[in-house]
């Protein structure tokens, strides 16, 4: 795990995680590894106890949940184990992952604030834009004052970044 310092740029093999978000994802890791493989060993051996397994649904669905479950677990070690760490951008000079910024969208003249996080913290509805989606993409590196175009479905739109925080 390293920590993303504010004159490093992104690098797509790498998972941008807030402290709060590691510490989610860690804690969601060891539960699969622990509580729900019991849970799954369980089911396993309650359907073996119905006998043939050729034809035991509770069985089969045991054994799918098992195989889900796996995925998962290594789908998180390897999240867990490309993770830079970001940390609230110092930078007030140019948009880093981390960075909190006001904006002015053109077309609306409506003024909102972003935060631009690592693709596994992004939320929309918190304002929570990922580095990774073409807001995002758009915004890195962007200075003060700077004027940018995201490219949206609907076409490109203007923003001017008014501030960054």
């Amino acid at each position: 795990m390293e920590i993303l310092s504010d004159n490093q740029k992104e690098d797509s093999n790498f998972e941008y995680l807030s402290e709060a978000g590691f510490k989610r994802l860690k804690q969601e890791l060891e539960n699969l590894r622990t509580e729900k493989r019991q849970e799954i060993a369980k089911r396993l051996e309650y359907a073996k106890s119905l006998g043939d397994l050729s034809e035991n649904s509770e069985y089969a669905e045991a054994k799918t949940m098992q195989e889900n479950n796996e995925a998962r677990i290594a789908e998180l070690e390897d999240k867990l184990s490309r993770t830079v760490l970001i940390q609230k951008a110092v930078s007030t000079f140019d948009v880093a992952i981390g960075s909190t910024i006001v904006v002015k969208r053109h077309d609306t003249g409506a003024t909102l604030e972003y935060t631009v996080v690592g693709s596994e913290e992004a939320d929309p509805v918190s304002r929570k834009i990922s580095n990774e989606s073409p807001m995002g993409r758009a915004f890195l590196g962007a200075k003060k004052g700077q004027t940018v175009k995201v490219s949206t479905p609907g076409g490109a739109v203007d923003y001017t970044v008014v501030d960054i925080v």
